[in-house]
C-alpha cells in the first residue's frame, strides 16, 4: 500500500499550482570558488526554493491546502502557527484566494517576518512560547477556523512532492538527495515522489542536534515528542514528530543525520561569501551535512541539496552569526 501521495496526484498538483508558484532554478556548484570546499570529485546542484512565493517552499502546500477549502470553510477562514516560513505562506495563499488568516507566533520569532505577515494582510498574535502559539491554533481551530499546521497533512505533503518531482525533473542524475528536516513534511514529500520516480536514489535527512524529533521517532518507529528543543534554526525546531508526517517519511526516507549549530553556521557563511545569499539556519542545512558528517560518502556522487527557505532579517543574521 501507497504511503502518501500516488504520482498521478503528484502531477494534478503540480498542474494545480503552475501558475501560482515559481519554478525554482537549480544552479550546479561548479564555480571554482567551491572546489576547496565539497567532497572530492562529487557534483552538487542546488534547488533554489528560497526564491518561491513568500520566501520558502511552504508556499505549496499552502496554497493546495487553502485552494482546497469549500465556501463555509472559506467564510471561516484559516489559522496556522509557525517561527515564520509557514506562516508567511499562509498569509500567501489566503490573500491570494481571498480568505482571512490569522497566525500564531511566538514573540521572539524575526521582526522581519512578523512583519511579513501584516503586509500579507494576515492578523498576527503574538504569544509567549511556540507551545502557546499552537495552543492558541487550536483554540482558534476549535472556534470554527480551519487550521492549515505547518507540516502535518495531506497538502503539505503533497506541495513538497510536487517539489521533489520539480526537482528530479531538472536534475535527472542525481544519486543522493539531502533533504533538512523540521516536523517532516518536506522530507516526507520530496523522498515520497523522488522514489516513485527514481527509486535508485537515496534521500537523507538533516537535524539540528538540538531538535532530533524525527530521528528519535525512527528509532523508536513511531512518533516521538521532545522535552527541550534547544537551536539556532527555528525553522526546524518542530518539539515533536506527528503520524501522518512521520508515517511518510519513515516509508521513503533512507536515514537522517546530525548536524551542530556551528555546522549551519560555517554554511550560511559560505552561502553569503560565494553566492551573496543571506540564509537562515534552516536554509544551510543541506549544505552544512554534505560538508560535515555525509562529505566522505557523497565522494564521486551526483547530490542535490536543497535552499528550503530564508527568510531572516540582518539583525537576526548578524546575531546568530555573532554567536560563533
Amino acid at each position: 500500500m501507497m504511503v502518501g501521495p500516488d504520482l498521478s496526484a503528484i502531477d494534478a498538483a503540480a498542474a494545480q499550482v503552475r501558475d501560482h508558484i515559481i519554478r525554482t532554478p537549480v544552479l550546479p556548484l561548479t564555480h571554482a570558488l567551491w572546489s576547496d570546499v565539497l567532497p572530492p570529485s562529487a557534483g552538487v546542484t542546488l534547488k533554489l526554493e528560497l526564491f518561491q512565493q513568500t520566501g520558502s517552499f511552504k508556499a505549496r502546500g499552502a496554497y493546495l491546502g487553502i485552494a482546497a477549502l469549500n465556501a463555509a470553510q472559506r467564510a471561516a477562514g484559516v489559522v496556522a502557527a509557525s517561527g515564520g516560513n509557514h506562516a508567511m505562506a499562509v498569509a500567501w495563499a489566503a490573500k491570494a484566494s481571498g480568505v482571512a488568516a490569522l497566525i500564531t507566533m511566538p514573540r521572539a520569532v524575526d521582526p522581519a517576518r512578523i512583519a511579513g505577515c501584516k503586509a500579507l494582510g494576515a492578523t498576527v498574535m503574538l504569544y509567549d512560547t511556540m507551545a502557546d502559539a499552537f495552543a492558541a491554533m487550536n483554540a482558534a481551530a476549535e472556534e470554527g477556523r480551519v487550521m492549515i499546521h505547518p507540516f502535518e497533512g495531506a497538502y503539505m505533503t503533497l506541495g513538497a512532492a510536487t517539489l521533489g518531482a520539480e526537482y528530479l525533473a531538472q536534475t535527472p542524475d542525481i544519486d543522493v538527495f539531502v533533504v533538512p528536516v523540521g516536523g517532516g513534511g518536506l522530507i516526507g514529500g520530496m523522498a515520497c515522489a523522488i522514489k516513485q520516480l527514481a527509486p535508485h536514489a537515496k534521500v537523507i535527512g538533516v537535524e539540528p542536534f538540538g531538535a532530533d524529533s524525527m530521528s528519535r521517532s525512527f528509532a523508536a518507529d513511531r512518533p516521538v515528542r521532545l522535552d527541550r528543543v534547544d537551536t539556532i534554526a527555528d525553522s526546524l525546531g518542530a518539539p515533536m514528530a506527528m503520524p501522518h508526517s512521520f508515517a511518510v517519511a519513515k516509508a521513503h526516507v533512507d536515514r537522517i543525520v546530525k548536524i551542530a549549530d556551528d555546522d549551519m553556521r560555517q554554511a550560511m557563511g559560505l552561502y553569503q561569501d560565494k553566492l551573496r545569499i543571506t540564509a537562515e539556519p534552516a536554509c544551510a542545512a543541506s549544505l552544512a551535512a554534505v560538508l560535515g558528517p555525509l562529505r566522505d560518502e557523497l565522494d564521486g556522487q551526483q547530490v542535490g541539496i536543497i535552499a528550503c527557505g530564508s527568510n531572516i532579517g540582518l539583525a537576526r543574521y548578524h546575531e546568530i552569526m555573532r554567536q560563533q
